[in-house]
């Protein structure tokens, strides 16, 4: 047998092995410093019901907070994690997902410059 078919049966035994469709994983974030997912970003996956600490560039700097579009929520807080709310108001300005109207800019509700945490919960059908 040829190299060359030999490769191309190696090659269509791979591919149709493959499923077409991969499920993405439940909790991925899309975060920028700047908005419509401008300046410096970073997209992971996060474990639900645990709370994440914002590293720098995006503590307190946050200007894109995109959930994917599966279906859980992000809770932005104004406080570290292991830390207390001592805002009278609370300190979260309410759930986040893929639908929210300003996750490529949280500029126009003046939250911009003021997440340190998240954490994240599935949606309850």
């Amino acid at each position: 047998m040829k190299l060359s078919s030999l490769l191309a049966t190696i090659l269509l035994a791979t591919v149709s092995s493959a499923s077409p469709f991969m499920k993405r994983e439940v909790g991925g974030v899309l975060i920028c410093t700047g908005a419509n997912a401008t300046g410096h970003c970073s997209h992971q996956v996060y474990s639900m019901e645990e709370c994440h600490q914002l590293p720098a560039p995006y503590y307190q700097n946050t200007n894109t907070f995109a959930p994917d579009g599966e279906a859980f929520t992000c809770f932005p807080r104004l406080y570290d994690c292991g830390g207390i709310c001592m805002s009278p108001t609370g300190c979260t300005f309410g759930g986040v997902d893929f639908s929210y109207e300003h996750k490529y800019n949280l500029s126009a509700i003046k939250w911009d410059s003021l997440i340190k945490s998240f954490d994240c919960s599935l949606k309850q059908v």
